[in-house]
Order: C-alpha cells, then structure tokens, then sequence
C-alpha cells in the first residue's frame, strides 16, 4: 500500500473538520458531525470489501423525525450530535445517517435554518437585528449577518429595507 492515499473525498471532509475546529463560531452540532462524516469515511476507505448497500431500519424514520422535534424544540441551544443520540435513544452515528437520510441534510443545517428563517421573520416584523440575532441562538449580529447573507443572498439589513411595506 502506498503511504500517500490519494482521496479527495476524504481530504474535503478532513479539510471540513479542521475548519470547524478552529472556528469559533462552529456549533457542537456541527463539528460533531463533521467527525461523524470524517470517520465513516475513513471507515469507508479502509474496508476491504464492499459495503452493503444502505439499508433503512425500520426506526430510522422515527428517529429523525424525534431528532427533528428536539431541533424544534430547542432551536436556540446549542445541542450536540450526543444531545440528539441521547434524546432519540440511539448512537450518535445512528441519528446522524437516519437524519441525513429522512431530511437529506445533517442535523445542524437544519438547525442553522430553523434559526435563520425565525431570524428573518423577526426581522421583517421590526425588530433590530442584533436582538434577532440573540434571540434565535446566533453569537451576535455579525455571525448573524454571515449565515444570513450565505442562505438568503443579501443581508440583514437590506432584507428589513425590502420587507418594508411603504404606502
């Protein structure tokens, strides 16, 4: 075996990991996952033979829609990937698959756009934006406005300008 592996995939989501790691900002939730997706695919690397096919346990579909509920439910914590294992009574990687699989998405995009879409409509009913931003979990306005600006396309504050119904 050759001691340089040449994986793209693998690099991409150690590159992922290491980002998140360094990154303040990163929620546990995230960084969480970026290690679940970075074992599995080291895992995935190191198998010597093929992997079955994914298969869909019968709970998968309630444990994503319990991981789903406690995301709802507790939109400005900063849960952990343990948090949801805990609550949905599975491991860790468990509830990652079953969600990523049931909603197409890992538990913490979901989260960051449960927060965001709170985030925009609270903004479109007037209220400043940095009391949006502490109010749907976001560190302050400026970590507000990056998320914002990266899913909607434009800031905070011009989303208030355009929301702004003017007679």
């Amino acid at each position: 075996m050759a001691p340089v592996a040449s994986d793209p995939a693998l690099a991409t989501t150690l590159r992922a990991l290491h980002v998140a790691l360094l990154d303040p900002s990163a929620t546990a939730l995230r960084r969480d996952e970026l290690l679940t997706a970075t074992i599995a695919r080291i895992v995935h690397r190191a198998s010597t033979k093929p992997l079955p096919a994914p298969t869909r346990p019968t709970r998968s579909t309630t444990v994503a829609q319990h991981a789903r509920q406690l995301l709802h439910d507790r939109m400005t914590d900063d849960l952990s990937i343990d948090d949801l294992a805990r609550s949905t009574g599975t491991s860790r990687y468990a509830v990652y698959r079953a969600f990523q699989a049931e909603y197409g998405l890992p538990p913490s995009d979901y989260h960051r756009q449960l927060r965001l879409r709170r985030a925009r409509t609270l903004i479109a009913a007037g209220t400043p934006i940095s009391e949006a931003a502490s109010a749907t979990g976001f560190a302050d306005q400026s970590h507000l406005t990056r998320w914002f600006t990266r899913y909607f396309g434009l800031t905070p504050g011009a989303y208030r300008q355009a929301a702004v119904v003017k007679p």
